[in-house]
């Protein structure tokens, strides 16, 4: 019998998503910001994601047969609540809610599935509704996707779900065991955010911008222990700096920070403005550095045991986007290979629930290949935005994009590339990116200040042919996913030294010729001109805006930016002083 899992996610108010699963196959999935043009979509739920994976899949709300949720009732009994009260002992409203009331956010999420449902068409009376743990969620999606057979150590670190914030686990012939959680507000990944708000960054937006800035700073200059204490066992955030609620929050003009008034007093103002400035290079520094200690610390006391049966780990929540972390896991002793969920935070849980969904009804998942989920378009729908602006542009069929692609690159020119079907997580991975030649001299500058408006110091990656891994980074573990840095050798940072970051390491995707075809032929096609088969490879979008996802979008961000080089499907799109001719 045909078993159909709709996933949506949207549970802690940001990030809503949608995936679909047929007999164990993820057909769709795609996030609601690309749709509506919102970051983060913050407060909606998934509908126009699920409508667009219903559509794809040509599946009509009939035969929906399971909708899972990322977000759970908690009982009394357990420890969650608890710990929560007698954390938040300062803001006692909330601590008797978490007693009293404590499930109130989960009704308040079944009212809203039942609505984006309704919405989609979907009898409710028909379906079976599966509320799964949130970190559960972000679990599943990691192990059931990862396609280890052997006995895999799991890892979340996320800011929170219900109550928990980070998740250790164990995945053996599909079944998830708990082995140990934390609770709010104990909380390396809000921590972690807390300092993102106090350097001058967006929460739940900015994060990887410290992580960008950390390089930059000296992480010695400045002990910032006194924000966490770790005893071997259990970890304690202090509250009165971070992760704080109610009276303890630092205010400013009138708004209110997950931080207190004693970090301020203790560190001085927080940060404003683009610049990559002393002292908060080093805050920067330091936090990643204790975000990374502590993390590794917690992975040898609650996941060695497992690791060193099988040397397999895998880890999703928001903190598995930290990439230097997830550098530093890869070099334990005892981790022979990380599978990090690439859309790991949040949005990935739809995938998560759905998966869980439906192994829990004996349906094991695919392993996840590939993120080319979203949503794809014609040549001739292209053509057809294309004609709304036919004054102010000019537009070329080609029989080989990959080929002119390399040509306009190699003279020294960044592209748009709007290619298949759109990706699902935060990483561009060749099918809404901005290329470059990594061995032309400012060309990272260039797209920083010209095209992306964003903060110079911002590093980019590098997309590689699989015969570059093991010479530019020594190593031939799978990084196909843009989710582990690894240190760049001397000669290819020498070589293509616009995608090498400060500190010599690089976020790299390993190209596969059976995902992603089109993109394979131009890194061949870069190497025949450069010697290299190495691009710069960076996200479709501008500063504050979600991931191009439409011909429509991607026009958009043409004329609003210094781009002169559209290579969409098989057209070419210039502007006026730029004609393809010249390239």
């Amino acid at each position: 019998m045909s078993l159909t899992v709709l996933g949506l996610s949207g549970a802690v108010t940001h990030d809503p998503s949608a995936a679909l699963y047929r007999d164990g196959e993820l057909l769709a999935a795609a996030e609601e910001e690309r749709f509506i043009r919102d970051k983060h979509a913050k407060h909606r739920m998934p509908v126009e994601a699920a409508r667009f994976c219903m559509d794809h899949a040509g599946i009509g709300p009939d035969e929906i047969d399971v909708v899972a949720f990322p977000f759970a009732p908690v009982s009394i009994w357990g420890p969650a609540r608890w710990h929560f009260a007698r954390r938040y002992w300062y803001a006692p409203d909330r601590a008797l809610d978490a007693i009293f009331n404590g499930n109130r956010h989960y009704r308040r999420n079944v009212r809203r599935v039942r609505e984006t449902v309704a919405e989609l068409g979907i009898d409710w009376n028909r379906i079976e509704f599966e509320p799964v743990e949130h970190h559960m969620a972000h679990a599943s999606s990691a192990y059931h996707l990862s396609g280890f057979d052997e006995r895999t150590a799991i890892l979340g670190i996320d800011g929170k779900g219900e109550y928990a914030t980070t998740f250790f686990g164990v995945g053996e012939a599909g079944r998830i065991e708990r082995l140990k959680e934390f609770y709010d507000p104990d909380s390396l990944g809000q921590l972690y955010a807390c300092m993102t708000q106090y350097l001058g960054f967006e929460m739940l937006d900015g994060e990887y911008k410290v992580m960008g800035m950390a390089p930059y700073g000296d992480a010695s200059r400045f002990d910032l222990s006194r924000l966490l204490q770790f005893d071997g066992d259990e970890i304690r955030v202090n509250t009165r700096l971070a992760n704080t609620v109610g009276l303890r929050r630092y205010k400013e003009d009138g708004q209110g920070y997950y931080f207190g008034q004693g970090l301020v007093d203790w560190l001085g103002p927080r940060r404003k403005g683009d610049d990559a400035d002393e002292p908060y290079i080093h805050y920067a520094a330091s936090i990643q550095r204790l975000f990374e200690d502590v993390s590794l610390q917690l992975i040898d006391r609650y996941l060695s045991d497992v690791l060193r049966q099988t040397g397999k780990l895998v880890f999703a929540g928001g903190g598995a986007l930290n990439v230097k972390l997830n550098q530093r896991i890869l070099d334990l002793p005892y981790v022979d290979e990380l599978f990090v969920q690439p859309a790991a935070s949040d949005a990935g849980t739809a995938l998560g629930a759905a998966a869980f969904a439906s192994v829990k009804r004996g349906c094991p998942v695919e392993p996840m290949r590939h993120v080319y989920l979203g949503p794809s378009y014609t040549s001739e729908e292209c053509a057809v935005a294309c004609a709304n602006h036919a004054e102010s542009m000019h537009v070329e069929r080609l029989h080989d994009v990959p080929a002119r692609a390399a040509q306009v690159m190699a003279d020294g020119h960044p592209v748009s590339w709007f290619q298949g079907r759109m990706e699902f997580g935060p990483r561009a991975l060749g099918g809404r990116s901005i290329l470059g030649c990594p061995s032309v001299p400012g060309i990272a500058d260039r797209i920083n200040e010209q095209i992306k408006f964003r903060e110079r110091w911002r590093p980019f990656c590098p997309s590689i042919l699989p015969e570059v891994a093991e010479p530019m980074l020594g190593t031939a573990h799978p990084a196909q996913f843009m989710t582990i840095t690894f240190e760049v050798a001397d000669e290819w940072a020498e070589r293509v030294p616009e995608v090498v970051h400060e500190d010599g390491t690089a976020r790299v995707q390993v190209v596969d010729p059976d995902t992603n075809k089109r993109y394979f032929d131009l890194l061949t096609r870069m190497k025949e001109r450069t010697g290299n088969g190495v691009v710069l490879n960076t996200s479709l979008n501008r500063r504050g805006e979600p991931m191009v996802c439409s011909p429509e979008d991607a026009l958009a961000m043409f004329f609003g930016s210094d781009l002169q080089y559209l290579f969409m499907e098989d057209l070419l799109v210039t502007k006026p002083e730029s004609r393809s001719g010249d390239a």
